[in-house]
Order: structure tokens, then sequence, then C-alpha cells
């Protein structure tokens, strides 16, 4: 039995249980101020914005996320990342140093700041969302840090961070001599004026590449990896504050001003080549019928090619290897009736009643013949992207699935090359420093090309280069592409999507069919 006073109220707890007494209260904002250009984003703001404010910054913030996600992607350095992200984002997310004599230094952080905190609560929804956006708002404090801030202001904004880093002593300094120079890089003579003890777990990244020197789970971090040491920092809080965001969502879910529009910015976080819609999935003149599969496999990326041969030896592939697959197939235009044809074609092995029971219903589903409204509405799920293939559920013993260029050893990898008829020295040597270079969209399909060389000298340099396998299997046809007019410089970025590796290649292997058609073009490009 419950005691009765059991049901008082503590005196002490009255003022903060007793509604009554706050509703009406006059809420206290707190006056947000910007004295750098960076921001670690721990307060969020409280003050008044329009709600066409509150879309359009957030919008901004996305381009630039959305652009900076496809620059790793294209394996861009931060030298060309930099380079690249710096009009766009003087356009869209400015950000001027305390040195400029801009006069909008206050209004230009102030949407930084709330665009950061709109995005927050947009992509803490799902760990994917909160994983992709932790990483790209790294990315983007990381360019801003060590590419756009002034000395001065890097300074003053690492002195305000007050971290609890503790200095080295001039004793352990005597006593690990040798070992914190090996660490740092240094030579005699140009040694490290300082060092800084943390938890060996704050900096993994300059643990994983030997840049620190440990002793009883401390990290020594020369004072140059101070970079390194507060992205580390804004990531680990960045992930906290997402956790945090995603347990109190619920309660933002009964505001119908702004869910519709967090809701429509998650969905809209892809890169603009990373999507691959049904409106650009057609191919000119391609016959694309289950009986046809085996003569289109010639023109897939390795990992479909790889998918494709594992089902034709074992008569079956494993969860998401049909997943991939699947998905594949109706991307480049395998309607759902053809495909339940092939599938039932391809898993001979199994009794109709078998096939029916186990894997009939997720081909459907994958087309949103079945399922909950919002999938059938959709028409089921879209074709995976190369980032989601080399990100996501890395294959397993006995599994097809994934990117050959990623999760193959490099022997398999050049044995499966090789069976696909790519022999050639360079290639393959091309093949191996990519990989070695974790460069796996360069590898399939880099484009740089000789025949677009504007000058003598462009195309001596080329000369010297190595191609991707994408470039050696269609060599022939690119030349001819580009001599004909039909390809442009502009129009070849980096493929990082398979049907749009299995579109082009089609295109360009048909070319000859198509140009006595005037109606079809290479709209694909």
């Amino acid at each position: 039995m419950l005691r009765p006073d059991h049901n008082r109220v503590d005196p002490k707890r009255r003022n903060n249980v007793d509604h009554r007494k706050r509703q009406f209260a006059e809420p206290a904002y707190k006056e947000n101020e910007y004295p750098h250009s960076l921001n670690f984003y721990e307060t969020p703001p409280t003050a008044d914005i329009t709600l066409e404010q509150f879309e359009q910054w957030a919008i901004d913030r996305l381009r630039i996320l959305a652009e900076l996600e496809a620059c790793s992607f294209r394996n861009k350095t931060p030298t060309e990342t930099a380079a690249h992200m710096k009009p766009l984002l003087e356009k869209y997310l400015p950000l001027n140093s305390n040195t400029s004599s801009s006069s909008k230094l206050f209004s230009e952080r102030q949407k930084d700041h709330y665009s950061h905190f709109i995005l927050r609560l947009a992509f803490a929804r799902t760990e994917d969302l909160r994983r992709r956006f932790s990483r790209v708002e790294t990315m983007l404090f990381r360019l801003r840090l060590t590419e756009y801030a002034g000395l001065r202001d890097r300074n003053d904004f690492i002195r305000s961070l007050n971290f609890d880093w503790e200095p080295v002593t001039e004793e352990e300094r005597n006593k690990y001599y040798s070992e914190l120079l090996a660490t740092s890089g240094a030579k005699k003579g140009e040694e490290e004026s300082s060092w800084f003890k943390v938890d060996w777990g704050r900096v993994p990244d300059l643990v994983e590449g030997r840049k620190v020197f440990l002793k009883a789970g401390q990290a020594y971090v020369p004072s140059k990896e101070l970079p390194s040491m507060i992205i580390a920092e804004f990531t680990q809080k960045l992930d906290r504050a997402l956790e945090l965001t995603a347990r109190a969502m619920p309660r933002l879910d009964e505001d119908d001003r702004l869910t519709p529009i967090l809701d429509h910015l998650s969905k809209n976080f892809v890169t603009p080549d990373a999507s691959y819609s049904s409106s650009t999935s057609s191919v000119p003149g391609a016959e694309i019928t289950a009986r046809n599969v085996d003569a289109l496999s010639s023109h897939f990326p390795l990992c479909m090619q790889h998918l494709h041969k594992s089902l034709r030896r074992d008569a079956h592939l494993k969860h998401y290897g049909r997943l991939q697959y699947i998905l594949f197939l109706k991307g480049i235009g395998l309607n759902l009736e053809e495909c339940l044809i092939f599938w039932r074609t391809s898993f001979h092995k199994f009794t109709d009643d078998t096939f029916n029971k186990e894997y009939r219903y997720n081909v459907r589903h994958a087309y949103g013949d079945v399922g909950g409204d919002s999938n059938r509405r959709g028409g089921g799920y879209s074709p995976l992207s190369c980032q989601k293939i080399l990100t996501e559920h890395p294959p397993g013993p006995g599994e097809a699935h994934g990117c050959p260029y990623r999760h193959f050893n490099l022997e398999n990898l050049t044995a499966l090359l090789q069976q696909t008829g790519i022999s050639d020295r360079s290639v393959l040597q091309g093949v191996k420093e990519d990989k070695e270079n974790q460069k796996f969209h360069m590898a399939c399909n880099r484009y740089v090309f000789p025949y677009l060389a504007v000058s003598y000298y462009h195309a001596r340099v080329y000369a010297n280069m190595r191609h991707s396998v994408f470039e050696f299997v269609h060599k022939n046809e690119l030349k001819r592409a580009k001599d004909e007019g039909v390809m442009t410089a502009a129009q070849l970025e980096t493929i990082v999507h398979p049907n749009e590796y299995f579109k082009r290649s089609y295109l360009l292997k048909n070319m000859g069919k198509m140009n006595t058609n005037d109606d079809v073009k290479m709209e694909g490009f």
C-alpha cells in the first residue's frame, strides 16, 4: 500500500511541477554572441526567426553539406575540395573573419548557428542520418579550421575552448625524448615546442596514423596536431548532442509547422550525383527483359557483374546480394513481372512453392507492390548508390554483394578483373594503387581522357597516366563520342552510381545503332 504522503508534492519541487505558474511566464532568451567565426554549436539558439528563414537557411546549409559529400565520393584532395567549395560557401554560407571589414559578421554567424541546429533536428531521427550528418559537419568544420580561418582567428578560437589538455612537463619530455621526437616527425633542431597529454580515445585519427606517442592510456600530442585534436573533440561533442536530440524528437512531432519542413530536409539529404530516379533510368533502344539480362550484363559495373556471375554459378544469392541486385535491375528498367521471371528462372534449384514462400515477396516489396503505404506510394526502394554499397552492410563469408574494389583483397580483385577481360598491366597497376589509396570510384571509372586534351602538352601528360576500368573498356567509344560531339568535358564527372555506369556503357557501345534513329539522343550524358 502507498502511504498517504506519497501523493503529496515535495515543497522543494513544487515550483518545478506547477505548470500553472510557468505556462504563461515570459520566456527568458539568451542573447547569442559570436566572437569567433568558428563554432562548436554547444548552445542552442533561442531568438525568434521566421519560418521562411528557418527553411531557407537550412536549405542553403544542406547544399553545402551535400556538395562536400560529393567531393568525398569523387576522391578530391583537401586542396581540391577547398578550391571547389570556396565559391559555394561564399554564396550560400559565408563566414568572414574578425579581421575583415564586413558589416554582416553577426548575420553570417547567426545563419551558420541556426542552420546547423535546424539540420540537427532534421537528421537526428535515424542512426544513418545522424552518422552522415556528423561526418559532413565534421568535414565542414575541418575545412573552415584548416583552410579558411585566419591564424589569429584560429588561435583565439582555440584559446576560448579551455579544454582539459594536460601539458607535458619538462621531466616527461626529457624521459620520453626519443619517442616524442619520432612520433612528431621532427628532426633534431626542428623540435616541437610543446606536447599535450589526452586520453588516447579522444584522438583516434592520430593514433591510427601513428602520429602520437602512447603511454599508460595517454596520447602525447605535439602542438602541430592541435587541429586534429579540436576536430576530434568537435565530432565527439556533436555525436553526443545528436543522441540527446534524437531522444527529444517525439516532443517536436506535435509542432505541425516544423515537422513537414524537417521531413522534407531529411528526405532530400542526397548528393546531386548519388541519386538515381526512375525519370533518369530509361535507356534508349535497350530491350530490358529477363531473357536479355545475360547479354546486358557486359555493360554492368564490376559489382553487379560479380553478383550476376555468382547467381549463375550458385543459382542463389544471400539477402543483401539479392537486394542490391534486384534494385539495380529495377533501376535499369526491368519491370516487376520480368524481374519475377528472372529470379524464378535463376533460382532453378528451388521448387515453385519454396520460391513463392521465401523469395517472391522480397522482389514485390522492393518494387513497392506490397508493404506499407509509404513504400507503395514511393514505388518501393531506390537502387543503391556507390556510397551505400561502399559504406553499408559489408559482405561476410558466402556473400557476393558490396564493392569488389573495396571489399576484395587485391589477389581476388585482380582475378575478377581478368575474368571480365581486363588484362592490361597498366590498368591493373592503376587499380592496385587506387585501392591502396582508397580511391574506389577512381579505380572503377575515372573520367580523365586524352581525347579531351586541349594541347599537345596535356596529351603528353595524360599519356603517362593509367586508365581506369571504365576508360579501358570504353576507350574506342569514348574517343568517337568526343569526336562526334556526343560528349562534352562538362559531362565527364566521375560516376557514383552503378545504374549510371550501365546507362553510359550501353549508350556508348550502341552509338552506331542509335545514330540511325533521329529520335534517339545520348541524353544520359
